[in-house]
Formats: structure tokens, C-alpha cells, sequence
């Protein structure tokens, strides 16, 4: 059942719809690099688009009703967006819920050092990553500082034209022949992936006096100490902004697709969709690429207790009521696929792989191997999806991540799915997945948009 290339059915005007989605969208990750970015650029767009914070409504007492809109975060990592509908939360909510952490070197808590004349930052690897990829390329430093007193210093290095990068070294080829014969896996270490962030000395100093100049840096320009990355949340993640790419600019190549492709389109649908019947929810979470656990990942009870608070301000409230509203629900796991790759093609079955430029691509399991710890979504809910799709004439495809016993992959979707809810995994195909830089085609960012309008409007 090959499913035919969108690009071949756009009209002009779609074009033009299309390519500005596209410009919002680059500028959307070159603003949200880190989780925190990505919720602060989440939060300006849902109140320019009329949405209130849930938090200022419960201290004021005030009461919701259908066509309100409202936002609540945690820990500036986390959000939930509702869109009251006409009909009792009891009822249930369409749901889009994707993740906003992305693979990347988080610094320690005792980070910086020298050696040999060179300062570093020692860094641990999130999520999964071939740690080769991270060497030799420029690199920046983006994520907060938090002092004693509680003042939060914002922490971007390596971003303006002006700005230095930093950069993890690599072993010249000349000296490599050991290195080469490794497996990939251990071509670098974890160990050797610190960043150098200096080389020359402050003068008047005898010990570590390139420590001491980075030292000088960070005081002059964030008013920091050393002692003051105890409590720092910094991220190094690949410096520059998002590109389009090919000749023919059809694609988008940039750091953080997996999955802030899901979480922009699934935001924009969101604020896109106005008048609904069943109230629906915007879920941007963290933690995803390392288990969805911690405060901030979707196994908290951060989203249940948002929803319980959003219908005591409806006025319906009771605990069987919001059991109902759960399992009475319907979700898109926002949440991306492995692109068909023809240079690595035995890693697929390629009748159920996943083709940049076919659509948004719906993945009715993920997990590995027998499908272990995966949500399979039931084949009722398939078929009310392919109507509404096929009636609102949405590109998608279908796909599995890869040949059976090849690999896999997990997402949110399963936790979600733990209340008894309709969830299928859907969203855009990716070609360089985990990688620094990933690419997307712009015809699935377009449709995939669409597609979430469509759910939320009549799912």
C-alpha cells in the first residue's frame, strides 16, 4: 500500500502556507534548544494567542467554562495547554502530547578543570547518542545557573555570530590506526567527551591559570562562581540555527527534531484550533529520551493533577469524574519515526517504513523486539483516525521504527495509555535520528500540522 508524495498535490496557495509554517518553525528551534527554552517559547505564543495561566486562575478564584483557554508549566520544563470544549470534561479531551528534551552533553556538577594548558568542561551524555557524532564540530552552551540567594542567571554561549564556540576534541587521523579498529560504540567514551572551553592564561597566575581566565569570563559576564555549578543546569548542544535543506530547500536540517518537530506542530495546531466540542490539551513534556521519569517527565502526576484542576474550576469535579475524563479521552503520542534511508536500507522492512515527503506517519506500536514495553493501539481507534483523516484529505502513512529484532524505540505513549485511553503513536518521519543534526521534509511538517488541527477538531 505505497501512499503517493504529498508535495505532487499542493496548489500554489499551499505552498505559501506551507513554507511559512516552515520559517516559524526553524525560528521556533533556534529559540528552543533546551526544554526550558522550549517552554518559555511555548508560554509567549499561547498568550498571544489569548491563553491564561491556570495558576493565576485558582488565586483568583475564577471559574472556567467552554471556549476559556488556559496554561499551566512545571518547573519551567513542563507544560499543559486546555482548550475548553462545549461538552463535560467527563467526556474525555483529544490529547496531542509530545516531548521537548532532545539527545545532548549536560555539564557536571563539578565541571570545570585543567589540563595541559587546555580548561574543560566535563560532561555526561543524554539520552542515546552515538557519542563519535559529538566530536570535531562547533558546539554551545545554552541552560540556567541558579545562585544561593535563588537568582537565575540565563546562560546562552556560542549562538551569536560574535559568540565563541566550544567543541569536543578528536584524534587526528594520523595518529588513529587503535582508534580505528574499535567498534563504534567505543571509538569515544563517555569520558572523553569534555568540551574544551579554553586555552589561554590570565596572567599573575602559577596554578591553573587558564581556569582561572575562564573563571574571570564567567564572573564578568553571568556573575557566577565556580561553586555556583553545583546548582547550574547547562547544556551543550550543536551551535547555529536550523537550515533548510537540499537545492531544492524541501527539507529542514537542525539539532532537536526528535521531537520538537511533533511538539511545534502539535503547539501550533493547538493554538490554531478555536471552537471545540471536547475540550483539548497541548502536553509538552521532559525527560522523555531517558525514560520519561523525575518531576518533569510524563510519568509524574504533573498532568493528572493539571486536569483535576481544570475541572474544579469548571465546577465538575470528583475523582470517579476525572477517572472518567481520562479513560474517556483520545491521543496523539506526538512523537517521530525513523525516514526510509536508502543508503542504510537492510535496517528496514520497507513496506512498512516510514518516506520523507508521504505525510504524517502513525506507528500503531513502537517498543523492540516482541514488542516489548510497547503501546499497541487498538484497530477500532485505526480506523476512526483513517476517516477522519481520509475525509479531511490528510496525507499519512503507517511505519514501524526499523526491521523486527534491528532495534526500536519507545515514547510517552504507553504511559498515557495506562488510563485506560485510545493512544496511537503519530507524527513526522526523521532521517538521522539522535544525530547532531536531523532532517525532516516539509511537506510531513505541513501535513502533520494539519493532521493535529483535524484531530482535535473532530476526533
Amino acid at each position: 500500500m505505497e501512499r503517493p508524495n504529498a508535495w505532487k498535490s499542493y496548489n500554489d496557495e499551499q505552498l505559501v502556507d506551507l513554507e511559512k509554517l516552515c520559517d516559524d518553525y526553524r525560528n521556533f528551534l533556534d529559540q528552543g534548544k533546551t526544554e526550558r527554552e522550549c517552554v518559555k517559547v511555548a508560554i509567549k505564543m499561547a498568550e498571544e494567542a489569548g491563553y491564561r495561566n491556570l495558576k493565576d486562575i485558582i488565586k483568583n478564584n475564577e471559574s472556567l467554562t467552554s471556549g476559556d483557554k488556559v496554561y499551566t508549566e512545571i518547573m519551567g520544563k513542563c507544560l499543559a495547554m486546555f482548550n475548553i470544549g462545549s461538552k463535560s470534561l467527563e467526556e474525555g479531551m483529544n490529547i496531542l502530547g509530545a516531548h521537548i528534551d532532545s539527545p545532548r552533553l549536560d555539564v557536571k556538577q563539578n565541571p570545570l578543570y585543567e589540563d595541559s594548558d587546555f580548561a574543560y568542561l566535563d560532561t555526561h551524555y543524554y539520552g542515546g547518542v552515538k557519542k563519535y557524532q559529538w566530536v570535531a564540530t562547533p558546539l554551545a552552551i545554552h541552560g540556567v545557573v541558579v545562585k544561593k540567594d535563588g537568582t537565575v542567571i540565563d546562560v546562552v554561549i556560542g549562538e551569536d555570530n560574535d559568540d565563541p564556540v566550544v567543541a569536543v576534541s578528536d584524534l587526528l587521523i594520523h595518529l588513529s590506526g587503535n582508534q580505528m579498529d574499535k567498534k563504534a560504540s567505543v571509538v569515544i567514551e563517555g569520558e572523553q567527551l569534555d568540551v574544551i572551553v579554553g586555552s589561554k592564561p590570565v596572567a599573575g597566575e602559577e596554578k591553573e591559570a587558564v581556569k582561572a581566565q575562564i573563571l574571570g569570563i564567567l564572573k564578568n559576564k553571568y556573575d557566577f562562581e565556580e561553586e555556583d555549578f553545583l546548582s547550574a543546569e547547562l547544556e551543550v548542544v550543536p551551535a547555529g540555527k536550523a537550515r533548510n535543506a537540499g537545492i531544492d530547500s524541501s527539507m529542514i536540517m537542525a539539532y532537536g527534531q526528535d521531537d520538537r518537530v511533533c511538539a511545534f506542530t502539535s503547539l501550533v495546531a493547538m493554538l490554531n484550533v478555536k471552537n471545540v466540542e471536547k475540550t483539548s490539551c497541548c502536553l509538552l513534556v521532559d525527560k522523555e529520551e531517558v525514560g520519561s521519569v523525575g518531576a518533569t517527565g510524563m510519568e509524574s502526576r504533573f498532568f493528572e493533577n493539571s486536569v483535576a484542576e481544570v475541572m474544579d474550576r469548571v465546577g465538575d469535579y470528583s475523582e470517579l469524574k476525572l477517572r472518567h475524563c481520562l479513560a474517556n479521552s483520545c491521543m496523539l503520542s506526538s512523537d517521530v519515526n525513523a525516514g526510509y534511508d536508502p543508503m542504510f536500507a537492510e535496517v528496514y522492512e520497507k513496506k512498512n517504513a516510514s518516506f520523507l515527503g508521504r505525510g504524517m506517519v502513525f506507528s500503531k506500536f513502537t517498543g523492540s523486539g516482541g514488542k516489548g514495553y510497547s503501546n499497541d493501539a487498538n484497530a477500532e481507534y485505526i480506523a476512526y483516525l483513517r476517516e477522519i483523516m481520509e475525509r479531511e484529505n490528510i496525507h499519512y502513512q503507517f511505519a514501524e521504527l526499523g526491521k523486527v529484532d534491528v532495534g526500536g524505540g519507545g515514547t510517552i505513549a504507553y504511559i498515557l495509555a495506562l488510563y485506560g485511553m485510545n493512544v496511537i503513536d503519530c507524527g513526522v518521519a526523521v532521517l538521522n535520528m539522535h544525530a547532531p543534526y536531523e532532517i525532516t521534509s516539509k511537506a510531513d511538517i505541513y501535513e502533520t500540522e494539519c493532521g493535529y488541527e483535524v484531530f482535535l477538531k473532530n476526533a
